[in-house]
């Protein structure tokens, strides 16, 4: 593998990095949005669910492909044509005047961005050392926090002044900026990334059914969906009408609550590339961190359910804490790619992605049903919201039970 130097590094580091803070921009914004579109197109909870995870649905359609191209392609020429998708999506978003037109702009807006956490992690797992892999993953996704808190109250303070439809164009200009950033900063393919022969996968033609078949791909799925897919289901769209609808905030002090959830989430991945590096230089590899850090989040949102609207002014900050104590499963991502060779990263990365997006729309979607569900059978709207979130929250710790009885076949542990 050819490394590449320090400063290129950081300069490839920005340049992908500015395009997946845009993209969890535009992931996120449908949470700060909500209010807007739901009195504006008259969206129910499941109508919204199926806006926020139409974004996801697309984004999980192309992981597949989206592997085998980066593996033969490289990330540079992967994520420009991608890019382009974003922003025909962004544009589409800005012109829509239904519910339909909505959700087929936030499907494209998903494809387009899909390659941007994706192409980078392949390229890094080539690129920089594999001392430095999970630094820059937990780093890309601070960036992607960035992205996060930009979705909140800056937009809700430009909402007045400009309207959500000028925000989509804006939006579609920056990731136009982003490709032109990395077109010019990220290396070919062929002449820094060229695996030796001696590291070329010999099966390369089966390599998705050998990434599907392992054994440690299959202990970290189930988690993938459920917990971190979860997580951002509930990050980018559920915490701001639970924050709305059951602990009564207003639409500006819902902004507020997220946007210091999102610095939160900020300023954790940004110690989880700080103290990572010294965690496993003494023995904690990932699957240790997670299997110990995860209960903690089962506690929080058990104790969040419980509480329901007596929880009050303080739903920012126990959604926050909860949250944070979720990144335990962010270590699992470049796990999976470390457990493959640097030949298979891209499908190995696209594969754990598909199962982690997917999940991402069966939250967001599966909740909204679950609490127009309870809705129609006479429940109220706040016990709706909590009987919906318990049962989301069964299915994490199923995934993580499955997990602590699989046993790991990682043979790079991080």
């Amino acid at each position: 593998m050819t490394l590449l130097p320090r400063r290129n590094a950081i300069l490839v580091f920005v340049a992908f990095a500015f395009a997946y803070f845009l993209s969890s921009l535009i992931r996120a914004i449908t949470a700060t949005l909500s209010p807007t579109l739901t009195q504006e197109f008259a969206l129910n909870a499941q109508d919204l669910g199926l806006l926020a995870g139409g974004y996801f649905l697309g984004f999980a359609a192309t992981q597949l492909p989206l592997g085998a191209w980066l593996d033969r392609h490289g990330p540079k020429k992967v994520i420009l044509y991608f890019l382009l998708v974003a922003v025909l999506g962004c544009m589409a978003f800005a012109m829509a005047d239904s519910f339909r037109g909505l959700l087929l702009a936030r499907v494209l807006s998903g494809v387009g961005v899909s390659a941007c956490m994706m192409a980078p992690l392949t390229g890094y797992r080539r690129w920089f050392a594999v001392s430095s892999q999970m630094r820059a993953n937990s780093w890309m996704l601070m960036t992607g926090a960035f992205g996060m808190v930009a979705s909140t109250l800056p937009v809700q303070w430009l909402m007045p002044l400009v309207g959500w439809r000028p925000l989509f164009w804006a939006l579609a200009a920056l990731v136009a900026l982003a490709m032109l950033l990395i077109a010019w900063q990220a290396p070919r393919w062929q002449e820094v990334a060229a695996a030796p022969p001696d590291m070329i996968h010999p099966v390369a033609g089966t390599s998705y059914a050998e990434v599907w078949r392992h054994p440690y791909f299959k202990k970290m799925a189930p988690m993938a969906f459920f917990i971190y897919g979860g997580l951002i289901a509930i990050q980018t769209l559920w915490v701001t009408p639970w924050m709305i609808r059951v602990a009564g905030f207003t639409p500006m002090q819902a902004a507020m609550g997220l946007f210091w959830l999102n610095m939160a989430m900020l300023g954790t991945f940004w110690s989880w590339g700080m103290v990572y590096p010294w965690l496993a230089r003494r023995g904690y590899s990932a699957d240790r961190l997670i299997s110990y850090g995860m209960p903690l989040s089962f506690i929080l949102l058990a104790l969040i359910i419980a509480a329901g609207s007596g929880i009050g002014v303080w739903a920012g900050v126990a959604w926050a804490l909860y949250c944070m104590s979720c990144t335990f499963i962010s270590l699992a991502q470049p796990a999976v790619a470390m457990a493959f060779p640097p030949d298979l990263a891209g499908r190995a990365l696209s594969s754990y992605n598909l199962v982690l997006f997917a999940g991402v729309f069966a939250v967001q979607w599966g909740i909204g049903l679950a609490i127009d569900g309870f809705r129609a059978l006479g429940s109220t709207e706040v016990p709706a919201f909590q009987m919906a979130m318990a049962i989301y929250l069964l299915c994490t710790m199923a995934s993580y039970a499955y997990f602590l009885t699989t046993k790991s076949h990682n043979q790079h542990p991080c």
